[in-house]
């Protein structure tokens, strides 16, 4: 038994590392999310931003744009020009994702300042491909509104976790321990 985890010791790391980190980071959002005060900023701080930049965005490309809160749910109405296309909700702000991403940068973890820098950097680019989902999704429910389900449950879901993805890839092929092994 003692040689299996030897053996395997990296794969055991990474995983624990990876579940440490995940349900870290999960129950702090939880309590982010648990006690956010959604009374200035609806329904949380974070999900107001990712609307309201994504509000701006819209505009600035010609589409009228309204955000108003749901008064059924803790959502975000999306208005173009006076249709209602679409709703920002928790899960649409990010957060979930980066969790996600974080968790395996940090598992797979290269120098320290490099990792920062890329967990840094790689949020970054994972927000604002997030913003430009939730514009384009809009822009196509107006335009499309017969496809929605299709675009809501596959194109846009494949982009956000495609780039999380090659976000993985890039760390672990240039910087991560592991490739530092291998050269």
């Amino acid at each position: 038994m003692k040689s299996l985890f030897l053996k395997y010791r990296s794969v055991i790391k990474f995983i624990l590392t990876f579940l440490l980190v995940y349900i870290s980071l999960s129950v702090i959002y939880k309590f982010y999310l648990q006690f956010s005060d959604g009374s200035k900023f609806y329904p949380d701080y974070f999900t107001y931003l990712v609307g309201e930049q994504s509000k701006d965005l819209l505009n600035t490309m010609g589409y009228t744009t309204e955000l108003v809160a749901h008064l059924n749910e803790p959502s975000l109405m999306v208005i173009l020009k006076d249709v209602y296309v679409a709703r920002i909700i928790e899960g649409c702000n990010g957060l979930s994702v980066l969790i996600l991403f974080m968790s395996f940068i940090v598992a797979f973890s290269g120098k320290l300042k490099i990792t920062f820098l890329y967990l840094l950097s790689g949020s970054v680019v994972i927000y604002v491909v997030n913003i430009l989902r939730i514009v384009i999704l809009s822009i196509w429910l107006y335009k499309y509104p017969e496809e929605s389900e299709f675009l809501h449950s596959v194109v846009f879901p494949a982009i956000i976790y495609g780039v999380v993805f090659l976000l993985w890839i890039f760390w672990v092929n240039r910087f991560s321990k592991l490739n530092q092994k291998n050269v």
